[in-house]
C-alpha cells in the first residue's frame, strides 16, 4: 500500500476536523480571533483541566496562537537589573530600600550591570514582591 493510500482516511477525517474547527496554521489577524475564540470556548467547556477529554485540542489550539504571538509580537528578554529597577519604580523605592539586596552600593552595581543578582537576591526579592523567581533570570 502506498503512502498516499494510507493517508486517504487520514485526509478525510482532516478535512471534517478543519471544517468545523478552523484549527490550522495561524497566519492572519482573522485565524488569530478565529482561534482565541475557540480556545475561550475550550476554556469555558473545562479543557484547560489535563482530566478533560479535550484538553488536547486546548493545547494544540494554544501552541498555535502561541506560536503566532512569537512570530508577530516578539518578546525581549528583561534582565533581572531591568526587573529590579521596574520595581523600585512602581513601589516608589529607593535603592536604600532593598534590604535583600544589600546596601545602597551593591544595589548600585546591580542596577548598573557591575555586579549580577545572585540566588540569595533573586530567592528575597522574588518573596517580598510576589514573583516566581525565574522572572529575575
Amino acid at each position: 500500500m502506498s503512502a498516499a493510500l494510507a493517508l486517504g482516511p487520514v485526509y478525510k477525517s482532516w478535512d471534517r476536523f478543519h471544517a468545523a474547527t478552523h484549527v490550522e496554521h495561524i497566519a492572519t489577524v482573522d485565524q488569530y480571533n478565529a482561534m482565541t475564540q475557540l480556545a475561550d470556548a475550550l476554556v469555558d467547556d473545562g479543557a484547560m483541566d489535563q482530566a478533560h477529554a479535550r484538553h488536547s485540542l486546548f493545547m494544540l489550539v494554544s501552541d498555535l496562537i502561541h506560536a503566532y504571538d512569537q512570530r508577530h509580537y516578539p518578546t525581549s528578554q528583561v534582565t533581572g537589573a531591568a526587573l529590579v529597577r521596574f520595581l523600585m519604580d512602581q513601589h516608589q523605592l529607593r535603592q536604600a530600600d532593598l534590604p535583600e539586596v544589600g546596601p545602597q552600593s551593591v544595589v548600585s552595581e546591580i542596577l548598573s550591570g557591575r555586579r549580577e543578582l545572585t540566588l540569595t537576591h533573586i530567592r528575597a526579592l522574588a518573596k517580598r514582591f510576589n514573583l516566581n523567581p525565574a522572572a529575575f533570570l
